[in-house]
């Protein structure tokens, strides 16, 4: 099924005068499309979520320049197909950059453990300056300013689902970057 149907074009024409309440139901409208196009686009689910994720958050901030309903399935699939490309390739550079080690060799890698706080520190700082900005933003918020993750989706306009997954992925890349 495509989001071009009369329902998705009073849906986008009411988001674009405005509507909040016509803008979460057009996200929650395309959301299962999203997924189809991400199943079929991405080769890994985590990066399928994040597709999603990412396509309906674009979508949130992009409505207004939607011309047509019939324009809006097209987007969709673009925006789709770019991030998990982006996605696959951004995890392609990652791990040509350091070599995977097994959750073994990490265990019993006390590195961590033996270095001074402040190198620690800074180790710490560096892995999250590493992190992508809409990670980055996710952690800190969480973390360092200790708000809820109701808190956080009202403030960046995310669902919950969004800010967890988010969440969860930002708190494994620094690890990634800490044992390699």
């Amino acid at each position: 099924m495509t989001p071009t149907g009369e329902h998705t074009a009073t849906l986008l024409v009411g988001a674009q005068a405005g509507d909040t309440a016509a803008l979460q139901a057009l996200l929650e409208q395309v959301r299962p499309d999203a997924i189809r196009l991400a199943a079929r686009h991405c080769r890994l689910r985590a990066d399928a979520d994040d597709a999603v994720q990412e396509t309906l958050f674009t979508l949130s901030r992009r409505f207004p320049g939607i011309r047509s309903p019939a324009a809006l399935w097209g987007w969709l699939k673009t925006v789709v197909v770019r991030e998990c490309r982006r996605l696959f390739d951004a995890a392609s550079a990652r791990a040509s950059q350091s070599p995977q080690r097994s959750l073994t060799e990490l265990a019993s890698d006390g590195r961590l453990s033996q270095q001074p706080m402040h190198d620690l520190r800074i180790d710490l700082a560096a892995a999250l300056a590493s992190l992508p900005a809409h990670y980055r933003e996710i952690v800190l918020r969480r973390d360092l300013l200790e708000m809820s993750i109701d808190e956080i989706a009202g403030e960046l306009a995310l669902t919950r689902e969004a800010v967890k997954a988010r969440l969860h992925r930002a708190r494994l890349l620094p690890r990634e970057y800490l044992h390699a």
